[in-house]
């Protein structure tokens, strides 16, 4: 198998669990336009993919989803943004990666700015060597341009790198440009979403990510031995 240079892990579903945060903060901007706010575990299909399409089709209507996403931004960037957690087992698992010879990326469909504030908020910073994600505007909203965008940005070529996330556009992402795919089953994915998306292997937990390398077959190209 060729060698592993980069690995591009979503964040929503895959880092963090942001559960509360969202789910709150699509009920306060449905409740802001008088509509219906189903329960948070009816919300969690909207975790992951971009949020306005997740409006629209709760909306039905392109100027109502729009507004909904203006409410939402309004609480999430004071509230919701931290009304989430890491999952257990994510820093000591990023922490064993960076050790090796590949580097390491955030690519999410939750925007830039927010990401961001959110990878420096848990300190996972250190382990990362550059966060990808759309504009307030919604440019690059779509999981495949994000991920061509990021690959042009660092250089690394598509066939020496991996996607990891939780979702289907996360797995159609990557293999559009060519990348491998990984799919995590602690998110808000199934395991039949993901493997019908194109998900080349499956992880069960966050500690499992520490010995990504070995599972794909590249450990030996990418560099050292699991700790």
């Amino acid at each position: 198998m060729s060698r592993i240079d980069a690995i591009f892990f979503d964040l929503d579903g895959t880092l963090t669990d942001p559960k509360v945060g969202i789910t709150h903060c699509i009920q306060h901007a449905l409740g802001e336009l008088g509509a219906t706010q189903p329960d948070a575990d009816e919300l969690t299909w909207c975790i992951g993919p971009p949020l306005l399409e997740s409006f629209k089709s709760m909306l039905g209507d392109d100027a109502l989803a729009k507004a909904a996403l203006k409410h939402f931004r309004a609480r999430f960037s004071e509230v919701g943004l931290f009304e989430n957690k890491l999952y257990m087992g994510v820093p000591e698992a990023l922490g064993r990666l960076s050790g090796k010879d590949v580097s390491l990326y955030v690519a999410t469909s939750k925007p830039q700015v927010y990401a961001e504030r959110i990878v420096e908020h848990f300190g996972l910073n250190a382990f990362f060597k550059g966060v990808f994600g759309p504009t307030l505007q919604g440019d690059r909203a779509i999981k495949t341009d994000l991920l061509r965008w990021a690959l042009d940005e660092t250089r690394v070529k598509a066939d020496a790198s991996v996607m990891v996330g939780d979702r289907s556009h996360d797995m159609v992402g990557a293999t559009d440009n060519g990348m491998r795919a990984v799919g995590v089953l602690y998110g808000y994915g199934c395991r039949e979403e993901l493997e019908t998306s194109g998900a080349e292997l499956l992880v069960s937990n966050p500690d499992e990510l520490s010995g990504l390398l070995d599972a794909l077959g590249t450990a030996g190209q990418a560099g050292g031995e699991d700790s």
